[in-house]
């Protein structure tokens, strides 16, 4: 470009500028004075990354040209490496403003690489890619992940598992997925998160295709519940039930298992549509019961610890895995067992009978009292028919009364038996519990577990001869109405002795209700006209007096 060009564009005189142009540049050419000229008139505006050349070191900081009429300053520790900072040396910075205070230019290195980081970043990835970084620090709701530029890392993106202290990543070269871009912000959000679930995904299909039952596979313990734990088979979890954790019982998981815990586990079963695997421990083991009738053969006597008792039972360990069941029934010959814990607690160590084995559903049934003497071998011979007895009423019924001979054998006093000539229409009229009574014993049966006891029978019948001969018939005695019934009235002659007025007996004339003729707790003079001492009545008349007096 020739001069006087120059001096048109600049407006400057044509004396002046010539000599400036010589003084700077020599001898130069045309194509010279045109960079030259390009160079003065280009435009110092803020927020443009300028390339200057590093001019001196003054202290922390070095002196930057660039090409304006006075230079910047740029701290050194703006620099990653303290040694690429020498003079005469390129750089490019971001012009932030043309003048301080002080007339300085204000300049940026770190934000000049920001920007030219983020240009190199926002050209080779996108939204999806997988990219590499170090943490650099830990901000508010995550980490801060330099791949480039400083990328945003959340919290809940950096594990598939629940991380206690994001800090412990600090220094640590990451592998994430680009998940957001916002050019207009200069921000990227990444996700190790997504990259750990898409590969274990791959690695889910590739487990589901090549497990089978009864493989013995590694895996972590990733989570525990009440009902078992989550293991980590590398890109599929598998459930280990708690049932499936060991043939002994066990109260909780974490009895065995902590967070973490690398272990050895059976497949048991795998469902490719469900995608779901489930896993076994005390499959590495031999069942105990696979020759548990050898072991424990029925009627054998063996000795166990109580592990948990019920109400319907208690539950004896025999040897782990291996628990039978004593049932309330078979805890005593003579007790009524209303609680186990009345009989055994857990922990104690007791010796039990093997009544029955079901391998199949892997159940035993065992007997304490099996294992004690049966005091109803023995009762035939200590309380043969006839022995006198004393004991206490423990309880009664509307049959009759349970007297309590010993502990244990209770023995059955029936109303019937309780007195010759009285109707007994219930226990209590002759009897209270607490009572203690003298009965006579009228049978035993072992085999039933029954006693039978009577105390009329302590005395004699006296239907055999006394009452007969009292009242023989054509007897004339008074007696009280104690009962009246549509059939009609019973009259008593003496203590625990009545005898029946029929209602064709109470009169000669017809009559309906004896209620008509008659009052409870009326004396009346009744005549005997029959006595059966084998079924223990008396018939009495009533009608039969009036025609002996002449009518009433």
């Amino acid at each position: 470009m020739a001069t006087n060009e120059l001096v048109k564009r600049l407006d400057v005189p044509a004396e002046e500028l010539e000599a400036l142009v010589n003084q700077a540049v020599g001898g130069a050419d045309d194509e010279q004075i045109a960079r030259l000229y390009e160079e003065s008139i280009k435009s110092f505006e803020p927020n443009q990354i300028i390339r200057g050349k590093i001019l001196d070191i003054v202290g922390d900081s070095a002196v930057i040209d660039i090409g304006y009429k006075s230079e910047g300053v740029v701290p050194i520790d703006q620099w990653e490496n303290r040694s690429e900072v020498k003079i005469g040396e390129p750089v490019e910075v971001l012009l932030e403003s043309v003048e301080d205070e002080e007339g300085l230019v204000v300049l940026s290195k770190r934000k000049a690489d920001r920007i030219r980081g983020w240009e190199r970043v926002i050209s080779t990835y996108g939204k999806g890619d997988t990219v590499q970084g170090r943490v650099i620090r830990k901000i508010k709701g995550g980490l801060l992940v330099d791949i480039g530029v400083p990328v945003f890392l959340p919290a809940s993106q950096i594990s598939i598992r629940r991380i206690g202290d994001v800090g412990e990543y600090i220094g640590q070269n990451l592998l994430c997925k680009i998940i957001k871009i916002d050019e207009d912000r200069m921000n990227i959000v990444v996700s190790r998160r997504r990259l750990i679930e898409d590969r274990r995904e791959e690695q889910k299909k590739d487990l589901l295709a090549r497990l089978k039952e009864g493989d013995i596979v590694k895996g972590v313990v990733k989570n525990i519940a009440d009902f078992g734990a989550f293991i980590d088979l590398g890109g599929l979890d598998g459930l280990l039930h708690i049932t499936d954790m060991s043939w002994g019982r066990i109260s909780h998981p974490s009895e065995l298992l902590h967070i973490d815990d690398e272990i050895e586990v059976v497949v048991i079963k795998v469902d490719p549509v469900q995608e779901r695997v489930s896993l076994g421990l005390k499959q590495k083991q031999a069942s105990p019961w696979e020759d548990i009738e050898k072991k424990y053969p029925i009627g054998s006597r063996v000795k166990g610890t109580v592990v948990n008792v019920l109400s319907y039972g208690a539950f004896v360990k025999l040897e782990e895995g291996v628990e039978g069941l004593v049932h309330v029934s078979e805890m005593s010959w003579t007790r009524r067992v209303n609680h186990p814990s009345e009989v055994v607690n857990v922990g104690d160590e007791v010796e039990v009978m093997v009544l029955d084995i079901n391998k199949q559903k892997q159940e035993i049934s065992l007997g304490i009292k099996q294992v004690q003497m049966n005091p109803w071998d023995e009762v035939e011979q200590r309380y043969p028919v006839g022995t006198i007895i004393e004991g206490k009423v423990r309880n009664l019924t509307n049959y009759g009364a349970f007297v309590e001979i010993e502990e244990g054998i209770d023995g059955l006093l029936h109303v019937s038996d309780m007195s010759w000539t009285r109707k007994v229409m219930h226990p209590s009229d002759i009897v209270k519990k607490g009572d203690t009574v003298r009965c006579m014993v009228l049978s035993v049966d072992p085999d039933k577990k029954r006693i039978a006891l009577g105390m009329k029978q302590l005395e004699e019948d006296p239907w055999e001869q006394e009452i007969p001969a009292k009242y023989p018939p054509g007897t004339v005695t008074n007696g009280v109405v104690t009962k009246i019934t549509n059939f009609g009235v019973f009259v008593e002659l003496e203590d625990n002795l009545e005898g029946l007025l029929h209602i064709s007996e109470i009169s000669d004339e017809k009559i309906d209700n004896p209620a008509e003729v008659l009052q409870v707790g009326e004396e009346i003079e009744v005549k005997v006209i029959k006595i059966d001492p084998a079924e223990r009545k008396i018939g009495l008349s009533l009608r039969k007096i009036h025609r002996r007096d002449g009518g009433r």
